[in-house]
């Protein structure tokens, strides 16, 4: 997962497409528009304005298809810039690889129904501290209710995107970690909403996502079956 914090797009489609070509075509892209506090300043820049980072990320995005699909690419936005930017033999994976656009708002759920091939989600924001289980899988509802309008918008078909839940994030934090049951109860409530892919972060002792190994272990395995039977 990167953001326009940390990348420029000449750059990263560089990186990219050497990563595609040594992975033998089975690199996924996870991008963001990027987080707030240190995610913002690590590199010595001023934090953006919202406005900002949501025009950024637009633009970061745009151009980043067109370097991916195009063998030279001469563009000259607001924010980024590229001359005679040159892309050969591009990527493995044709068009391009896939993106998975993380997005909760509405410029950021057209960018991913324009571009992505995947959508991602971490819930809402604002029930992360105080909101409940049943407000969180409420709100990613209305997420996906939202991504299904902006694909009509861009003349997709919502079915061609994944839609992925990035855990960790939500009132329940992780409790999917607690057992195989946990997992296979949130998965499953979370299927029921139209999430097709969950992603656990592995346990990070003394940390937000401090787990039991053996526990996560055991979903990687029997939670995995449960579900796919």
């Amino acid at each position: 997962m990167t953001s326009p914090n940390f990348r420029h797009p000449v750059t990263l489609a560089k990186d990219l497409m050497s990563l595609d070509d040594v992975s033998g075509g089975r690199v996924v892209l996870g991008i963001g528009s990027g987080g707030t506090g240190f995610d913002a300043t690590v590199l010595g820049q001023e934090a953006w304005t919202p406005r900002e980072r949501a025009g950024r990320f637009g633009e970061f995005v745009a151009l980043l298809d067109k370097l991916l699909t195009q063998g030279a690419v001469t563009e000259r936005g607001t924010y980024y810039a590229a001359e005679e930017a040159r892309n050969i033999p591009g990527c493995v994976q044709q068009p391009r690889l896939p993106f998975a656009v993380a997005a909760t708002g509405p410029r950021g759920l057209a960018l991913a129904a324009r571009y992505g091939q995947a959508w991602v989600t971490t819930g809402d924001p604002a029930l992360f501290e105080t909101g409940t289980p049943e407000q969180s899988r409420a709100a990613i509802r209305g997420q996906i209710e939202r991504l299904g309008e902006a694909c009509a918008a861009a003349g997709r078909d919502p079915g061609e995107l994944e839609r992925i839940m990035l855990t960790g994030f939500t009132p329940d934090r992780n409790t999917p970690l607690d057992s195989v049951d946990a997992f296979v109860d949130f998965a499953g409530r979370h299927a029921e909403l139209g999430i097709t892919e969950i992603v656990l972060h592995h346990p990070i002792p003394d940390s937000d996502f401090a787990a039991d190994p053996a526990v996560f272990e055991r979903i990687a395995t029997e939670g995995l079956a449960q579900l796919a039977g």
